[in-house]
């Protein structure tokens, strides 16, 4: 079952104010572990490096979500920990998304669903993981998107130091920001896709329309999050000699889909292999799902009128890959680095993104396709090398998990759990189905065989995973699968606070 949430904000705020002590039980898990040898540091605290992805699908190879895609060394990660086959984000956006992971609390709890909503004027008394670790002795750094990347989403406070974010697009952000603009504008010859429609609706620096992709003639270390990774790899030759918390967000493969030339020559048009998509499979949808479905449809309708969806896909995998190669060079600078024998490696995404499934492109849905997102721990002395588990877990967990694996005082009010018994153990016994949420009262909860989705207006879905793993045959209105559904019900969550903010009209933006 899924732990009911606090009934009120305000009471969630209230158990988490005060300051935080540092634990005397440090590292006790290494002790403990019967599986991995010891860490040569078993004294000291274990670092962490925290590495973001934006956008990312299941679309890497340990997860087989598309046959040509190259991610080695994504794939490498997973063999040295835990591969999590089943995990799934609290929430189909990017900010509501990271909201949850970062604070431990789900949208239900918080009020926020949507990217319009700062959460630092919702939850001002909050800790998030920068602000705990940093409470407690570790030295704290960030760079990239850790936190929304429009301004005014990242509490500076949280980090001892912070590599601001640099773009490859999004002049109006990089303005608003006061930086140098002059070489952070939209590439020369935008759109990189040759659409009119794009070129029409923007006008940079007066808009900003993202929906743009193409390769372009920078090498990694030009690129935005190439600067970034180099900051990171930067401090990780010397690192700090108190514990370290490092969290590096890397964009890509978020739109615009821009990425160094190299990266778009590993997949040649002409042999991309599209995504299975069944042209009616919206037929069986109740409204509320359909509503969800239509959502940006213009931007799968104007990629299929212009004949683009094979370059569209091409342009995602080579984001993909571009962002495998960054992790790449993080991996490489922390086993050079003197923290290698004793950092936790964490790797996760805010959420998936759809190529044509459901009609649909971008997030913003409770399928498969936007929930379910590679993620994986390494954890020395706690974590088997070449381990995977198909228990439903959720970012959402990642608070929790952080807190036991480093001897951080508990937080209670946390929404997640502890993955570290899944950690040791990766056929441990768990039984809680992973909940994603998209607005207010709409949930989806996936356990291991099941996909049961509940709408606000009691729209219902329910999708059998060993016989349909492209979620095309609703069963939901099958009486003979009523147990089923009534049985995944039960772990819905209670409370499903208003939102917060306000609910702006969507535009396509930077901000989305």
């Amino acid at each position: 079952m899924i732990p009911a949430a606090d009934n009120r904000i305000s009471d969630t705020r209230e158990r988490l104010r005060g300051s935080f002590a540092w634990s005397s039980s440090l590292c006790l898990f290494v002790l403990l572990s019967p599986f991995c040898c010891l860490p040569t540091s078993a004294a000291s605290p274990p670092n962490v490096l925290f590495i973001i992805v934006d956008d990312m699908n299941d679309w890497v190879g340990c997860l087989g979500g598309h046959s040509q895609v190259k991610t080695p060394h994504i794939d490498r990660l997973a063999n040295r920990g835990l591969l999590f086959t089943n995990a799934h984000v609290a929430a189909p956006v990017c900010n509501p998304s990271r909201v949850a992971a970062l604070t431990g609390l789900r949208p239900g709890t918080t009020g926020i669903y949507g990217n319009e909503t700062k959460w630092l004027d919702v939850l001002p008394d909050v800790p998030a993981i920068p602000q705990h670790f940093k409470a407690n002795g570790y030295h704290v750094l960030g760079g990239g998107k850790v936190n929304h990347h429009m301004p005014g989403f990242n509490r500076r406070s949280d980090w001892h130091d912070y590599f601001d974010q640099v773009f490859d697009s999004h002049y109006q952000d990089q303005l608003a920001r006061g930086l140098d603009v002059k070489h952070f504008a939209w590439p020369r010859g935008f759109p990189l896709n040759r659409l009119e429609a794009v070129r029409t609706f923007s006008r940079p620096p007066q808009n900003a329309n993202e929906f743009d992709w193409g390769p372009v003639d920078k090498p990694d270390a030009e690129m935005g999050d190439g600067r970034m990774v180099d900051w990171a790899v930067k401090f990780l030759e010397r690192p700090s000699q108190q514990p370290f918390f490092l969290a590096a967000g890397i964009y890509r493969p978020h739109l615009p889909f821009y990425a160094p030339r190299k990266y778009f020559d590993l997949y040649p048009q002409d042999q991309i292999i599209l995504p299975p998509i069944k042209a009616d499979d919206c037929d069986d949808l109740p409204e509320a799902a359909r509503e969800m479905a239509a959502n940006r449809r213009e931007d799968y309708e104007l990629v299929l009128r212009e004949n683009r969806h094979r370059e569209l896909v091409q342009a995602y995998l080579a984001s993909i890959t571009c962002a495998d190669a960054l992790i790449g060079r993080l991996l490489d600078a922390l086993d050079a680095s003197p923290a290698a024998n004793n950092t936790i490696i964490v790797l996760w995404s805010d959420h998936g993104w759809h190529l044509g499934e459901k009609q649909h492109l971008h997030k913003f849905t409770l399928w498969e396709r936007s929930t379910r997102v590679p993620m994986i721990i390494a954890a020395p002395g706690v974590t088997r090398p070449d381990s995977r588990t198909a228990r439903p877990v959720g970012t959402i967990d990642l608070f929790p998990t952080l807190n036991e694996l480093c001897s951080l005082p508990a937080i209670t009010s946390l929404d997640g759990d502890s993955l570290v018994p899944l950690l040791k153990d990766p056929a441990h016994e768990w039984s809680r189905p992973a909940l994603t949420t998209h607005g207010q009262g709409n949930h989806a909860l996936r356990s291991e065989r099941w996909r049961y989705i509940r709408y606000e207006n009691g729209d219902e879905e329910l999708y059998d995973h060993t016989s349909d793993p492209n979620e095309w045959t609703n069963l939901a209105a099958n009486p003979e699968f009523a147990r089923i559904r009534i049985e995944l019900a039960q772990s819905l969550p209670t409370t499903n606070a208003p939102a917060t903010g306000s609910k702006k009209k969507r535009k396509a933006t930077a901000t989305e």
